[in-house]
């Protein structure tokens, strides 16, 4: 069996549990602190999905966002209502990437920013588009 679960890394990892859970409704399942009070490893989940987190250990090369300035990954969330959990996020704290528009793969979604630097893909599927018809439309777009 393979299970893949996303690791972020946040330079302040409690607060970032705490916007989790507001922005996305996260629940803690667990944290484990050190005795300064930096989180050394926790799990929460969005929906069923569980998600795993850490703060930094510049010993170990182990950075996040904040300190190196961008990411390079991001988390899809897909959801029920996607402009709601959208608006959710954005008065929790995140910041808007891109509005929620209905797009070419049959998706509407959006994206946003929170505090610590992750970027969050937010989704709802709106029409089921095979990956020929999904190719076609791509092309279009260069052709507008």
């Amino acid at each position: 069996m393979i299970n893949a679960t996303p690791f972020l890394w946040i330079k302040n990892t409690a607060e970032a549990i705490e916007f989790y859970k507001k922005a996305f409704d996260a629940v803690e399942i667990y944290r484990l602190t050190e005795p300064g009070g930096k989180v050394a490893h926790a799990e929460i989940t969005i929906g069923g999905a569980k998600i795993s987190l850490a703060g930094e250990y510049p010993d170990y090369g182990i950075l996040g966002p904040e300190t190196l300035g961008n990411t390079t990954v991001g988390v899809q969330l897909q959801v029920d209502n996607a402009d709601k959990l959208f608006q959710q996020a954005i008065a929790a704290g995140a910041t808007s990437v891109n509005p929620m528009t209905d797009q070419f793969y049959g998706d509407r979604a959006g994206s946003v920013k929170d505090p610590f630097g992750h970027y969050w893909m937010i989704y709802t599927t709106i029409e089921i588009v095979s990956p020929e018809e999904m190719q076609k439309r791509f092309l279009a777009m260069f052709e507008s």
